[in-house]
């Protein structure tokens, strides 16, 4: 009997998540319907310049959209659609979107995936580095480095790993290393400083043991935050990086969908970028109130 308050709580907790994901995917989705349909040319085509296609095939191609201008029948239909898995049919590669998806999806995971795992390792190590194990000039040079980075668009260095003949993923490492740089350090910095921290090289102990013990499990919480925002950042970059260098992945398609006002496929990638985002977001949040409950049961005990 003892658990189950335990357990309803984290019920609860859990429910107030899946549903606050749902919510949001479904009103991200709505939101990108009705930015593409109120954007300039949202009715034009390319191939309405294409001097191939005879006035009434233009005339034809705009009345096969014409079901689409309004958009609450739009994504009532689509919401109608979704529900029995089908995510429409693309305006421009004359496919189902679901199957567009399955095709292009492994290479996206692949790609933000070791990228994310990279730039969180190679980020990690160097704020400890510069804070924890200060070697010459190593603050300096992270620090410039991060800068760096931060400033150079996803774009280009899409274009500086293409030229170095890197694989694909040092891209989206690249981008994430800077951010995670700069938290963790900030975070690092401020925890060394605590009393606790103080009291314990006061004591004599050692540098890795005084990390491991004292300073980690004060910044775990903020990183755990950073991890879920981190991964909706990866999956965004891949859609410049993709485009650019040509990766026949997720962010390639809404390149392309964008580029010729394809609803379904850029309705259904925003509602996937939704879930995600919000899914890794409360699965941060549910992992640091664990950790919270955890710290609360041993300072009681």
């Amino acid at each position: 009997m003892g658990l189950m308050p335990g357990v309803l709580i984290w019920s609860g907790r859990i429910g107030r998540r899946v549903v606050g994901l749902v919510v949001t995917a479904l009103i991200g989705a709505l939101f990108a319907a009705t930015l593409v349909r109120l954007a300039p040319g949202a009715d034009s085509d390319e191939r309405d310049f294409d001097p191939r296609f005879s006035p009434a095939s233009i005339h034809a191609l705009h009345e096969s959209r014409a079901a689409d201008r309004n958009l609450a029948r739009y994504y009532v239909t689509y919401l109608r659609g979704l529900a029995h898995g089908d995510f429409g049919v693309s305006y421009s590669l004359k496919r189902p979107v679901r199957e567009l998806l399955a095709d292009r999806g492994l290479t996206t995971l692949r790609l933000a995936g070791c990228g994310l795992i990279a730039g969180w390792a190679l980020g990690l190590a160097l704020a400890i580095v510069a804070t924890q194990w200060k070697v010459g000039g190593m603050s300096t040079f992270t620090s410039g480095l991060s800068a760096m980075l931060l400033c150079v668009p996803a774009a280009l260095i899409g274009l500086l790993v293409l030229a170095a003949r890197a694989q694909w993923w040092w891209a989206i490492a690249l981008i994430i290393l800077p951010k995670v740089y700069s938290y963790t350090r900030g975070l690092l910095e401020k925890v060394s400083t605590e009393p606790h921290v103080l009291l314990a090289r006061a004591k004599g102990l050692g540098r890795g043991r005084i990390f491991v013990w004292h300073v980690m499990p004060s910044v775990l919480p903020e990183l755990l935050a950073l991890a879920g925002i981190s991964v909706s950042l990866a999956f965004s970059a891949a859609i410049p990086i993709e485009a650019v260098c040509d990766i026949p992945g997720v962010g390639q398609l809404a390149w392309q969908a964008a580029l010729g006002r394809d609803l379904p496929i850029l309705v259904t990638i925003t509602l996937l970028l939704a879930l995600i985002t919000r899914a890794a977001n409360a699965m941060a949040d549910i992992a640091i109130a664990a950790l919270h409950g955890d710290a609360q049961r041993e300072a009681t005990v």
